[in-house]
């Protein structure tokens, strides 16, 4: 099982990194994960290290019935066995078990630091390997920018920083494995076609500021019905009068909008999404299903893998019937990026087949030598990312939100 967390400590790490110890320690001990009897925790604690720092945290709990898993060093190039429980945290660039980076300068918008990167560990179960990469890109810091241009440069920004992480981890360093990457990637929908197509039939009023004739708000109103609102966007406000556009069907009218992976398509592979956007929910615990005004809502959060690692879960088109990519708690509130404690999950599963003699197995394929045929040992293979919003971290009560991905085997 594999939890992928971003902003891990909140956005006020600095005061809540105290509480993360405790309460990793608490989870390793708990009695829902005592049939885990190996694990690796990586945090990336060391926020006083303005270039390094990601806010990043990577957990992998091992099941009792898996006998031979092997994590790879990346310093040493081969791998070792896995054994026991360890924690790793605050400078994790020595550690040779995983690679961790945080995007170079100048691909944050204006050059401005903030907890954006990747951390890669690479495991080999029964001599079938992979990559699991944690990752956290850039968000849209204004919904008046992201309007402006199709698709935005906030997408832009995004497109190069991913693009940069997949030519990391299939250089020429290290052998090529599959790869599954999930966390935030901060995908949004393309807001000027969004707003475009919500508002056809509106006129629009433009209000600047008086000091700089910045543009400071845009008002979108019915050309009738006494002309009624219908969109009001500012630089952190989306307030669309009819929230159950985004609800209705999942949401997938809006999926059209949902371009930003399609350049990766020859690259990246991700199940087809029957779930409605996953952000951004309403803190209000009576609100399960309200999204907040701030953003457009959408599919931020994303399990994505190579064409190859797709090939380790689904074996046929018939399998993908049986592949579950979904969210849970559609009327609780579980929302992500709030200031309350919430989370918010999406995951995808495979049933092992049966051979003949009644024996649990998948046969696993890498196209890189990897092969698997009837191995008894547990091969589920369940991806789950989760977003969790809590104010610091997991254990307090400020705004954050940490991504989770689980991987069950």
């Amino acid at each position: 099982m594999a939890l992928h967390c971003q902003e891990f400590g909140g956005k006020n790490y600095e005061a809540s990194m105290s509480h993360v110890d405790k309460f990793v320690k608490e989870l390793l001990s708990s009695d829902a994960m005592k049939d885990y009897n190996r694990a690796r925790v990586y945090l990336d604690e060391n926020y006083k290290s303005q270039e390094h720092f990601t806010a990043l945290g990577s957990f992998y709990f091992l099941h009792e019935s898996l006998k031979n898993i092997y994590q790879f060093d990346f310093k040493a190039k081969k791998y070792k066995k896995v054994t026991g429980k360890e924690i790793y945290s605050d400078t994790l660039e020595s550690t040779p078990m995983l690679e961790k980076e945080k995007f170079p300068q100048d691909y944050f918008p204006e050059c401005k630091w903030s907890r954006k990167g990747f951390i890669r560990t690479r495991w080999c179960i029964t001599d079938c390997a992979f990559d699991l990469v944690n990752i956290h890109l850039f968000h849209d810091a204004s919904n008046l920018i992201a309007w402006e241009t199709s698709p935005s440069v906030y997408s832009g920004i995004r497109h190069k920083a991913l693009g940069y992480v997949l030519d990391r981890i299939i250089d020429q360093r290290f052998e090529k494995v599959s790869y599954f990457v999930f966390g935030d990637f901060n995908f949004r929908l393309d807001a000027k076609a969004v707003v475009e197509t919500l508002c056809a039939k509106a006129t629009m009023q433009t209000i600047r500021a008086a000091d700089t004739n910045e543009v400071v708000k845009l008002i979108f109103r019915e050309s009738d019905n006494d002309r009624k609102v219908m969109l009001q966007l500012e630089k952190k406000l989306f307030d669309y009068f009819n929230q159950d556009v985004f609800r209705d069907n999942n949401g997938t009218a809006l999926l059209e909008f949902d371009r930003e992976l399609s350049v990766f398509k020859d690259r990246l592979y991700e199940l087809d999404i029957s779930f409605p956007p996953s952000y951004p929910y309403s803190e209000d615990s009576n609100q399960g299903r309200q999204y907040m005004n701030t953003r457009c809502p959408a599919w931020c959060d994303r399990i994505l893998m190579s064409h190859s690692a797709k090939e380790l879960i689904l074996k046929s088109e018939n399998d993908e019937k049986i592949v579950i990519y979904d969210h849970i708690g559609p009327n609780v509130c579980m929302g992500d990026h709030k200031e309350k404690d919430a989370y918010e999950v999406r995951r995808f599963s495979v049933k092992p087949h049966c051979s003949q003699e009644g024996r649990q197995h998948t046969e696993i394929h890498n196209p890189n030598g990897c092969i698997d045929k009837s191995s008894p040992e547990c091969h589920i293979f369940r991806l789950l990312i989760v977003h969790y919003a809590s104010a610091s971290g997991l254990c307090s009560r400020e705004a954050s939100h940490t991504s989770l991905s689980c991987m069950f085997m």
